[in-house]
């Protein structure tokens, strides 16, 4: 073979290498259905359904307790914040109808209780609570409606965080590798309420970011972690961070439904 016939075989190697790689790459041929994205709830990377106990090792006496007038420790409030916590008074609450004050979702998961976790449908997740009988819809892959009245659970946005995408195992064609990650939820759209049960305030302007992270241990154990930000202009000079404890339970034989109290 000659020198110039050598380098065209060549060169058409390598243009069908191209041509084969290219059409590797080429989007699905046209009446050839697009893949369907998986479904919030099918692409979860951790499982959060079921019934969950509060486990209450941080915060005592402003958790278990309702801490006395006056006592606001640890939370940056402004000048107007302290105001208006000093102006606590739980009967007035009680008169005026607003006993679930503290059960708003910003300061809901402080309080001790239980939590029922489970689908609404493919991009709702519910999260129910036994205190204060309060239930919580985390939305996947929606914004807020416009002109939503605000209500104590406000509008809940979620997605999950992922860590990694889950690659082909070495040695096992076509099985993924676990898929790691957490869940993101920003809430706003809510009433003014308290952080804590002794009149700790948050206004209207308040906006909550969470990221519940789920932890399992050798034993079997499983937490839910939820690490808390509040961002409130009004009320706060800076943000209110928290970090919050829940233990997997069995079944629901201790849930208890208790309503919403201004005063223990």
């Amino acid at each position: 073979m000659t020198r110039g016939r050598a380098q065209r075989v060549l060169m058409a190697a390598g243009l069908l290498l191209c041509a084969d790689l290219a059409a590797a790459q080429a989007p699905a041929a046209a009446g050839r259905p697009a893949a369907v994205p998986p479904t919030p709830k099918a692409a979860a990377p951790i499982d959060l359904t079921g019934n969950w106990v509060s486990i209450v090792s941080e915060d005592w006496r402003f958790r278990m307790v309702t801490p006395a007038k006056g006592d606001y420790a640890s939370v940056p409030m402004t000048p107007e914040g302290k105001r208006v916590a000093d102006s606590w008074d739980p009967a007035q609450d009680e008169a005026a109808g607003e006993a679930c004050r503290s059960y708003g979702a910003p300061g809901l998961m402080r309080i001790p209780g239980r939590l029922r976790i489970s689908w609404q449908d493919d991009t709702t997740l519910k999260v129910e609570t036994d205190a204060g009988t309060q239930t919580r819809l985390l939305h996947f892959g929606t914004k807020p409606p416009a002109g939503l009245a605000p209500s104590w659970q406000g509008y809940s946005v979620a997605e999950w965080e992922m860590s990694r995408p889950g690659p082909v195992r070495t040695g096992t064609p076509g099985t993924p590798s676990p898929t790691f990650g957490d869940l993101k939820v920003v809430t706003t759209g809510l009433r003014p309420g308290y952080l804590r049960k002794n009149g700790v305030p948050y206004s209207a302007d308040v906006a909550l970011t969470e990221y519940w992270d789920l932890h399992k241990e050798q034993n079997g154990d499983q937490w839910i972690i939820i690490t808390t930000y509040v961002d409130d202009p009004k009320y706060l000079q800076d943000r209110f961070l928290t970090s919050t404890n829940f233990q997997k339970e069995a079944n629901g034989a201790k849930w208890d439904p208790t309503p919403c109290s201004a005063r223990w």
